[in-house]
């Protein structure tokens, strides 16, 4: 018995010791990026590089969010909020309803219009985007946060994960709801929302990111500056030409950018992760 929890004991310290050396990779670029963001640019150029955060943090940090190239870095962080936000939750919005509709209604074509809707994972926004960039400006939605996030709100992914999900709800709960006079939208809020929590949550992480992330779509979309998101800002932030781009600057304006997804990560582990591992609906 001994030689076993010996046996263990070795197996759980090789374990910690492989997750040690991964976060250790890991972080270690994260970690050369804020010292990078706390000293001058002659420090960072003049070899060796400085390991240990040196004495411009507020300096620089203070520049990179009040200052950047068209506009301040706080107002390209409102916009890439505001742009992740609404896709994700339009996102899980249209969803919801969509596969609620395909799985609960019965509709002619039912299942070929959700194969339709599944297919479009073969058109991402780089194949679409010359029509939708015509539509959205032909609706006068250029440079306007309903044009950065309404044509990014269809999600196929979201309408099959819910779909999948809701034909695992028992049909006795339809059926109860109906003799209690309940009816469709409100078997929908009341029992199906609830039941669905963790997977919104889910969802809400990896939509939230992948809208935080868009450039392609952004840099199309905006010709105001005021309008630039912060993955925009950052790619604005390296000089043409001989120019050395003030990297100092730039390291803080991508820690800063880094923020806002960490943070709704951190915030919503437990549903994120009850979500994704969960089977017990």
């Amino acid at each position: 018995m001994s030689g076993m929890v010996e046996k263990k004991g070795k197996a759980a310290w090789l374990v910690h010791l492989g997750l040690i050396i991964g976060i250790l990779v890991v972080c270690f670029p994260i970690y050369l990026a804020f010292i990078a963001s706390t000293v001058s640019s002659g420090d960072l150029v003049r070899p060796p590089m400085p390991l240990l955060p040196g004495e411009h943090f507020v300096a620089n940090y203070k520049e990179a969010l009040f200052s950047g190239v068209n506009i301040p870095v706080w107002n390209m962080l409102i916009n890439s909020t505001i742009m992740a936000l609404g896709i994700a939750i339009g996102k899980i919005m249209i969803s919801l309803l969509s596969a609620f509709a395909i799985v609960y209604f019965k509709f002619p074509l039912r299942n070929v219009f959700f194969w339709l809707i599944f297919l479009t994972l073969m058109l991402p926004v780089e194949v679409r985007i010359v029509p939708t960039y015509e539509v959205v400006a032909n609706f006068g939605m250029l440079n306007s946060y309903s044009g950065l996030i309404l044509p990014l709100i269809a999600s196929a992914t979201a309408t099959f994960l819910f779909r999948q999900f809701y034909l695992t709800v028992p049909d006795e709960l339809a059926e109860a709801a109906r003799v209690d006079g309940a009816g469709p939208m409100r078997f929908f809020v009341d029992i199906l929302l609830p039941m669905s929590r963790t997977n919104i949550a889910a969802l809400f992480v990896i939509l939230f990111i992948y809208g935080w992330n868009q450039y392609l779509w952004p840099l199309l979309m905006t010709t105001d500056p005021d309008m630039n998101t912060i993955v925009m800002g950052i790619k604005q932030m390296f000089p043409s030409g001989d120019d050395l781009p003030n990297w100092p600057v730039i390291m803080a304006t991508s820690l800063l950018a880094m923020l806002p997804p960490v943070l709704v990560v951190v915030l919503m582990q437990n549903l994120f992760i009850k979500g994704l591992v969960d089977t017990e609906k």
